[in-house]
């Protein structure tokens, strides 16, 4: 492994995580003429967001407004972009930071120009991450068709092959390195904003919901990518088993969140997420019936209660109040029945579906992933900012689960700490 040095940033910030809050931190602050370091463990920037269909408030797909950031970004020369890249060491103190960056290679440089002709000599397919791996891509590839930076990216499992041989040969631009290797370069920052995001609760440890255990059962994220154009089916909604549109679909709510066992918070979106999931499949199947097992419907704010009665007068949409306690499958049809106790008759309810979405919650990054600095960690694993130390600052769902409108506006509040630290030097 290499180490470069990067000569010291003269009142430079840093934003680790390329998702909207780290997006909005960055731009925030490069705007008003600070030098700002992105620190990016994918590919590509734009998070969770770039995985959705559609978002709230407006129900408008990611692409508007990630492709304003990204310009914006391209357009400013206060910002740099470092992707597949981690933050291994930070020393110093607020106002003083020095911190070592990872940089894993990516195998294509600059030249690229996203022409695909290394994906078609590339005989090789790996699980696409993106699609949560509902599907396969080339081991020579694009994220995804709104990725920044616009490169391809080539997967270290083909490193050494005949295959990366194939793709080296088919590029005409000399964009395939496969000599690159893995280096640490030293930053010098004044603050540090940690955008490190959220994760969806792994749906495996779920032992009672059934995910992993039948076909039919999927997760809220992974419907997300089912809905999207760009996403394993085209935009088609349709049961893994068999490819069919399904005649009838249950969402499980709080799978996983207010739950001891698992994630003891709520996780603040999911019960919209879901609102809005029920418009994707009512918008491509006007007569499937739509099964919402739910201990709360939380709506915050007037938008998205007046988006919770609309939903609730759509007679092919019903909302059963009762935790869901176990799930089981038909062997022949794959159908799926989902078991919970109404808490309003107290009966047991049985419901038959052809597909169930499991509505995992929100669990933060830093919960599975330690970070290499002195923050502060409640025990679910969020960030918790210390103001009266400063320097390093937490932004978005790092600090609580928050949908998109929110974490950008807490990430500007974050941006303005992270000027602050540097006006006090």
């Amino acid at each position: 492994m290499t180490v470069d040095k990067q000569a010291p940033g003269s009142g430079s910030i840093m934003v680790v995580g390329g998702g909207i809050s780290g997006l909005t931190t960055a731009l925030e602050a490069a705007e008003v003429g600070y030098e700002v370091f992105i620190i990016e463990k994918n590919p590509y920037l734009g998070g969770r967001v770039a995985q959705l269909n559609q978002y709230f408030p407006k129900l408008c797909p990611p692409t508007c407004g990630l492709e304003i950031n990204f310009r914006r970004i391209k357009d400013n020369p206060n910002i740099k972009v470092f992707t597949m890249a981690e933050v291994e060491k930070v020393d110093g103190a607020p106002g003083s930071y020095s911190v070592d960056v990872k940089l894993s290679p990516r195998y294509v440089n600059a030249n690229c120009t996203c022409c695909g002709e290394c994906a078609k000599a590339c005989e090789t397919e790996v699980p696409n991450d993106f699609n949560f791996g509902m599907d396969r891509i080339k081991g020579a590839y694009l994220p995804h068709e709104m990725s920044f930076p616009q490169r391809y990216v080539i997967s270290p499992r083909i490193i050494g092959t005949e295959d990366a041989k194939k793709v080296k040969e088919a590029c005409k631009y000399d964009a395939v390195d496969l000599d690159m290797e893995a280096k640490t370069i030293t930053l010098s920052v004044g603050s540090v904003v940690w955008a490190t995001g959220w994760e969806p609760y792994d749906a495996n440890r779920i032992d009672n919901l059934g995910f992993g255990q039948y076909d039919n059962i999927i997760t809220n994220m992974m419907l997300e990518r089912l809905a999207s154009k760009s996403g394993p089916t085209g935009g088609k909604i349709q049961r893994p088993s068999d490819d069919k549109a399904p005649e009838s679909v249950a969402f499980v709510q709080c799978a996983g969140s207010r739950d001891e066992n698992h994630l003891p918070y709520c996780s603040y979106i999911c019960c919209m997420a879901s609102l809005k999931h029920a418009t994707y499949i009512r918008e491509q199947y006007p007569d499937t019936k739509v099964y919402i097992f739910y201990i709360d419907i939380r709506s915050p704010g007037d938008r998205y209660e007046k988006f919770y009665k609309k939903i609730k007068e759509d007679e092919n949409v019903f909302f059963i109040k009762g935790k869901v306690a176990e799930v089981s499958e038909d062997p022949d049809t794959k159908n799926i029945t989902v078991v919970a106790e109404n808490a309003v008759t107290g009966e047991k309810t049985h419901q038959t579906v052809e597909m169930a979405v499991l509505a995992t919650g929100m669990q933060p990054t830093v919960a599975n992933a330690k970070l290499p600095a002195d923050l502060k960690v409640s025990e679910d694993g969020f960030l918790i900012n210390d103001y009266a130390k400063g320097g390093q600052f937490a932004a978005g769902c790092a600090v609580k689960p928050l949908d998109v409108i929110s974490s950008n506006q807490n990430a500007t509040g974050m941006a303005l700490k992270a000027i602050q630290t540097l006006v006090k030097r």
